[in-house]
């Protein structure tokens, strides 16, 4: 097989694992939620759920049995506060209840519900489950958190409806994927305690390629656009950057970086100018890791799609909130030397993207319109995460980031991380779904922490095995990790 043939191999599979399920998502203004004040103009999140924009189709909302064997599981549907919802219940109910939140759905008016890919893992030990459309789709993390909690507090009033009278739950945990993972590390939080109009206390969380980092996530995304056109020798004028400019940039970056993008996105069809481009997108996704090199391909397209962006998150926010002031970027050397001359001067010429003062600011209604991950806990509680080394949608960096932020406000130990070698965005194995789960759940029910992977250390990150102890077999898109480099035996 040829190096052109393969790298369009694996950006296919990773374009389709971006495109798929793991990348779902949601949110928006559920009616639970007060309406903004007066003075203060309605978004164009707001307006469009003002407008009836998002729609749910009820009947696609009943779910199948898993099989024969849990046939015997309560399983019911329903729509709560505009939000879709399922939940499920096997026959030997443990008492707790898993709360799982799916990713980012896009910009489409309709509203869908996902089962958890750890489904059979929670019916076959005892819990329950329950998962929520979210009232509208768009990046609102906002009210995917505050319909997840709804749905979760509801979860006793919906079985008695349904026939079956239940205890309230012993305890009720969360995870989910992407902006899922977005919404688990934001129900934990001190802030949302203070503020949600809707607040679980929940007893841990497993978030999995979380943008663990929420805004920050937008911030990797204005810096790629800028690095992007400044090695090119198109570089911006402002941010945001003009939309009727972006496509013409994109065009000669493409043909200054690339020997021919179209046939050979990947590293090894980079010209000697797109060098130092490869090596900064390294360092801003979180350093020199296995994996990286055999990803960076399958990302540029749907990275380059996000170029011009006006900073308010397609209508999240009112002000653009993209800060790429504290980014320093790298092509030479590595986070804690110093600037090489040509980095120096990298860094000076480089615009800016500058956010408008409080563009996410507290509200006396709820939640900010993007909730923070603030790395402050609500209680002594456990949270496992699990990332993999290649994605360049989400990066690894939001777990480095969820990590420093835990450090500062003194959570440190409630963190256990994990790396897995996979290219793409949520692309983990059915097990390894599993047992990043389990490992949350046997850590708050047995309280013996389970082993981790070290993001901070960059030296430890950049050895060829690294990630190799939480990867496991069983991915089910046949070949996709054929092209992943093989552990070393031990």
């Amino acid at each position: 097989m040829s190096g052109v043939k393969r790298a369009v191999s694996l950006g296919t599979v990773i374009s389709a694992l971006i495109l798929s399920g793991c990348l779902s998502g949601g949110g928006g203004g559920g009616s639970s939620k007060p309406a903004p004040a007066p003075s203060e103009p309605l978004t164009e999140q707001q307006k469009r759920i003002q407008d009836g924009f998002f729609v749910i189709d009820e009947s696609r909302l009943p779910f199948d049995a898993l099989g024969d064997a849990y046939a015997g599981s309560s399983r019911w549907h329903g729509v709560l506060n505009g939000a879709g919802y399922r939940v499920e219940v096997p026959e030997n109910w443990n008492g707790m209840l898993v709360m799982y939140a799916h990713g980012y759905r896009g910009e489409v008016p309709d509203l869908t519900v996902d089962n958890p890919p750890m489904r059979q893992y929670l019916l076959d030990n005892g819990y329950a489950w329950a998962a929520s459309s979210y009232s509208s789709n768009f990046y609102d993390v906002r009210t995917g958190v505050e319909d997840t909690n709804a749905l979760a507090l509801a979860f006793n009033d919906i079985a008695e409806q349904n026939g079956r009278s239940l205890p309230e739950p012993d305890k009720i945990y969360i995870t989910g994927v992407s902006m899922g993972g977005h919404i688990a590390g934001a129900a934990i939080e001190r802030e949302t305690q203070q503020t949600a109009n809707h607040f679980v206390p929940y007893a841990g969380a497993a978030p999995m390629c979380g943008v663990m980092g929420d805004t920050e996530l937008f911030n990797y995304f204005g810096a790629y656009s800028l690095a992007l056109f400044e090695f090119a020798g198109v570089g911006a004028d402002a941010f945001p950057i003009p939309a009727d400019e972006v496509p013409g940039k994109l065009e000669a970056a493409r043909e200054a970086l690339w020997v021919d993008y179209d046939a050979n996105p990947n590293a090894n069809g980079l010209t000697a100018a797109g060098a130092p481009f490869y090596a900064t997108l390294q360092n801003l996704s979180g350093g020199p890791r296995p994996i990286y090199p055999l990803s960076f391909g399958g990302f540029q397209g749907l990275l380059q799609s996000l170029a011009g962006d006006n900073g308010t998150i397609k209508g999240i926010l009112n002000e653009p909130v993209i800060d790429t002031t504290g980014i320093t970027y790298r092509f030479q050397t590595l986070p804690g030397e110093p600037l090489s001359s040509a980095e120096q001067g990298f860094n000076n010429t480089i615009v800016q993207a500058v956010p408008a003062a409080d563009a996410n600011a507290l509200r006396d209604d709820g939640l900010r319109l993007i909730p923070k991950v603030n790395g402050d806990l609500y209680a002594d509680i456990p949270v496992v995460t699990v990332h993999t080394l290649g994605d360049l949608f989400v990066p690894i960096k939001m777990q480095q980031i969820y990590r420093q932020r835990m450090e500062e406000n003194g959570w440190g130990d409630n963190l256990v991380q994990r790396a897995v070698r996979a290219p793409g965005h949520c692309d983990f194995s059915i097990a390894e779904f599993n047992s990043t789960l389990d490992a949350m759940l046997t850590w708050e029910q047995d309280g013996v922490k389970p082993a981790g992977d070290d993001l901070l250390d960059a030296e430890l990150m950049a050895d060829p095995a690294f990630g190799c102890t939480f990867t496991q077999d069983g991915f089910p898109q046949e070949g996709v990790r054929a092209f992943m480099p093989a552990c070393p035996e031990v």
